[in-house]
């Protein structure tokens, strides 16, 4: 563990804001505050930014002493600078969107909480009896935003009241929160009492998210504003804090068009070997119709991804890349309903007891399932993607502080890496079948069309001539939404999830195909840097071990 000043600096913020965001505590897995929730007033998102004001002037205050300090500093400065710049434009008190705000937090936090004994039980009733004082906090910084002129666009409101009706148990489905302690029932040593505190725990906490629900459709939606687009100043803050990159907005604009337009010729390439003459949807529906890329049941789509990530670890270790222990559990789950469709992925605890896990969250009542879409999607969000990545950030003890192993993930790093990964594995033969291979296109063509959509829309941008596509009109929902039924392959119903969560969440889409970008452009300098000694298991190793940072950073850092 490194133990200079600045590392000891970094390391105190963690320690700081684990006991300011306790929420956030559990996710990094730093321990000692899982009977608790966070403070989602303006008093308590206040406290935290202080917190980060006074590690940023004490560690600008220091000189590094050696290369590891260099580093270690620069990553802080830049996230935490980031971050507060976020919390000055009043974008954190007012936060809430339907993929990244405290209401989603606060339900997620439960599904990462161990569940074996009845002490792990006793303190799920703890946190579970903080649900209700923690949603009044939530409810009282939207307020607070409100009275300030700044309210989230009616589309998210509405979203996010979906959402909390749902876990509330107001939806005609039993409440999330009453069918994870009746996951106590036949837990060994769960006393009456405490299965009597943890049924009060959920009723409370499904109360508290129903009822938020109602206050979001009767008090906030009426002061909501119906445009979703936040406009160039918010955008660039956003993209900024999303990447830490600065971007040329025009230029990421233009190279997206230039980005979609490759892959999509690639891409009818391949859907022409499997469907000759035909389109994209021809090819898509030949491919649905095949047996041996169908699956029937969640149990079954779970039994899938799990032997398709423990494939990927074992075959990929020691060859490509280099594997301890700790890395060789991944598990692989389906998500609680409520929290939108696709795929994501969360990282071990610090001591490895908590693997790391990949979620598929799935619309209602879905039950058939197709792999060829989704196996580029395994390895994006397990090995060699997310999960080589974090956890091997993690696993990092020795040569980065607890700040760079936990907490200085970028989602242009993470999402970069991970599509690159998607990439990767084409590369070593890994997605040689035509369906597997078009899957992997598509998302490559989504993630590009996100580049495009996401700009666009924010910034009402007009679409260019020569793309095929409403050319001349200004980007709105209704044409993002359109643009990506149309001219990907996208699911209609993750499309439309898909447009929502771009208009609530500025500038994180397009961190995916920039990142991307960036680790290409690092690895094609590398090697031309030194052409005969150039070794990509090599470059990969200490590429990751670096731990996360902003792309300007990882740039310095790599080229």
């Amino acid at each position: 563990m490194p133990s200079t000043r600045i590392h000891e600096i970094s390391d105190r913020y963690v320690d700081d804001a684990a006991r300011l965001d306790p929420i956030m505590a559990t996710f990094i897995g730093a321990g000692g505050y899982d009977d608790q929730l966070t403070d989602f007033s303006p008093d308590g998102v206040r406290a935290r930014a202080e917190n980060g004001r006074a590690a940023l002037r004490a560690i600008q205050a220091e000189t590094p002493t050696d290369e590891s300090d260099k580093v270690a500093r620069a990553v802080f400065v830049e996230r935490v600078e980031s971050e507060l710049a976020v919390e000055a434009a009043g974008l954190r008190v007012a936060d809430l969107n339907v993929i990244e705000s405290p209401h989603w937090h606060t339900r997620a936090v439960f599904d990462l909480m161990p569940t074996d004994t009845a002490d792990d039980w006793a303190v799920i009733a703890k946190r579970l009896a903080a649900v209700a004082p923690s949603v009044a906090d939530m409810r009282t910084a939207l307020i607070y935003s409100a009275d300030r002129g700044r309210v989230s666009p009616v589309r998210q409101v509405l979203k996010v009241a979906e959402q909390c009706a749902n876990w509330g148990g107001r939806s005609g489905s039993p409440s999330f929160f009453a069918t994870l302690v009746a996951g106590a029932n036949d837990v060994p040593g769960v006393t009456d009492a405490l299965r009597t505190d943890l049924q009060a725990g959920a009723v409370a906490a499904a109360t508290a998210y129903g009822d938020f629900a109602e206050f979001l459709r009767t008090e906030m939606a009426p002061k909501a504003p119906k445009k979703d687009a936040v406009g160039r100043e918010v955008y660039g803050l956003m993209l900024k804090y999303h990447t830490g990159a600065t971007v040329d907005l025009a230029e990421l604009y233009q190279w997206g068009w230039e980005e979609f337009a490759r892959v999509e010729t690639e891409m009818k390439q391949v859907a022409n070997r499997i469907k000759p003459g035909g389109t994209l949807a021809d090819a898509a529906a030949v491919l649905d119709a095949q047996p041996q890329y169908q699956l029937v049941g969640k149990d079954a789509l779970r039994d899938w991804m799990q032997g398709l990530s423990d494939a990927a670890l074992n075959e990929l270790r020691g060859k490509h890349f280099n594997l301890p222990d700790e890395l060789m559990n991944l598990e692989c789950r389906i998500a609680p309903p409520g929290s939108g469709v696709g795929a994501y992925y969360t990282g071990p605890n610090d001591g490895f007891t908590r693997p790391g896990r990949m979620w598929w969250s799935l619309e209602p009542g879905r039950e058939d399932f197709v792999t060829w879409r989704e196996t580029s999607t395994v390895y994006h969000e397990g090995v060699p993607g997310h999960h080589l990545q974090i956890a091997t950030s993690v696993y990092q003890a020795e040569t980065l502080n607890r700040y760079q192993r936990l907490m200085s993930g970028t989602s242009g790093h993470a999402e970069g890496w991970a599509l690159y990964a998607e990439r990767l594995m084409r590369e070593l033969g890994y997605l040689d079948d035509d369906g597997d291979l078009m899957g992997m296109l598509d998302a490559h063509l989504f993630r590009a069309g996100r580049v495009v959509v996401d700009i666009g829309m924010h910034l009402e941008l007009p679409i260019p001539a020569r793309t095929g596509f409403h050319e001349g009109e200004h980007w709105t929902p209704e044409l993002g939404l359109e643009f990506m039924l149309t001219r990907t392959l996208t699911d209609a119903a993750m499309a439309r999830d898909e447009i929502d969560r771009y208009l609530g969440w500025p500038g994180q889409a397009p961190s995916y195909k920039l990142g991307e970008r960036l680790w290409l452009a690092a690895r094609d300098a590398a090697r031309q840097r030194n052409p005969d000694s150039f070794d990509l298991k090599d470059f990969h190793q200490r590429a990751l071990e670096m731990g996360s940072m902003g792309l300007d950073t990882l740039q310095e850092r790599l080229i």
